[in-house]
């Protein structure tokens, strides 16, 4: 099982101005671990899960990861997961695209329906249905992967969305995977299946995770997709790990792994995100070998 780091808190030891540096060391920290992942949050407000209010300091996703780009070379780079009613798709696949040539191939693309209704009424972004977002979040996936072949230029014409070319150029160094974030059954399961290269679930025991993963499985073989192409991934927070409990953490992936679980997602949430990463490194060679 391999290990990634999310951080979502940007409250950080030394206030505003320290928070570029820390973020570099975060980076630096994270590659050093062997960790194969470092993600952020795609919000306006901070949010309520986090223990914080939403006040708190928030930065935008996709900048934050172009700043990350520069200050690593191996690590995967995503957002855990963009909203998608943030951003017009055909602009969407470009800045990921982007985030990708200037890393060197190394985006990632996890995307899902959104849920903060306090971000989108503070800002005036539009929140539609629950129903019309999943909808958005089908063409979107369409509108990226068609920005991603080079050999279809043309336009895309959805209920939603309509684009008269969907010109990119440059093409991704790597295209990007695709993880679609969210355990809903009839529709966020069926979209891993038939557009999805991974998902992410909540660990929130192996059991509910064993459960999601065989609805997973009955919607590939509703769609004629090959369940053991998608990597699955999960966030742990049940409980949230932390230095102190690391090995009690490592213990408890291996009912995961069993359940073919590829990667855990743990989070950081002290002002001092860095230190805490170098604390867990230990917990990568033993994850390594469930």
């Amino acid at each position: 099982m391999e290990l990634g780091f999310h951080v979502p808190v940007f409250d950080i030891d030394g206030g505003t101005t320290a928070i570029a540096g820390e973020l570099a060391r975060v980076g630096a920290a994270a590659e050093a671990s062997g960790a194969t992942w470092l993600s952020f949050m795609d919000h306006y407000f901070q949010i309520e899960p986090t223990g914080l209010p939403a006040e708190s300091n928030m930065l935008e996703g996709y900048t934050t990861l172009g700043y990350l780009a520069a200050h690593t070379s191996s690590i995967d780079l995503s957002l855990l997961v963009t909203g998608v009613t943030y951003r017009h798709p055909g602009l969407l696949a470009k800045i990921v695209t982007t985030l990708d040539v200037l890393s060197g191939g190394r985006a990632v693309l996890g995307l899902g329906a959104a849920w903060f209704e306090r971000e989108h009424r503070g800002l005036g972004v539009p929140f539609p249905p629950t129903g019309e977002r999943f909808d958005r979040l089908e063409e979107t996936l369409r509108i990226c992967a068609q920005m991603w072949d080079p050999a279809d230029n043309g336009p895309f014409d959805g209920k939603y969305y309509q684009l008269a070319e969907t010109l990119c150029s440059p093409q991704p160094i790597r295209r990007p995977k695709v993880l679609i974030g969210g355990g809903g059954e009839r529709r966020t399961l069926r979209l891993v299946a038939q557009y999805g290269d991974a998902c992410n679930l909540f660990g929130t025991s192996p059991e509910d995770v064993r459960h999601k993963l065989e609805v997973l499985r009955r919607h590939c073989d509703e769609v004629g997709r090959d369940y053991g192409e998608i990597r699955k991934t999960i966030t742990a927070n049940n409980p949230r790990p932390s230095p102190e409990t690391r090995d009690e953490f490592v213990r408890s992936m291996a009912d995961y792994a069993a359940l073919g679980v590829d990667a855990v997602m743990i989070i950081p949430t002290t002002g001092s995100p860095a230190a805490w990463i170098d604390a867990m490194a230990p917990a990568v060679p033993q994850l390594a070998d469930l």
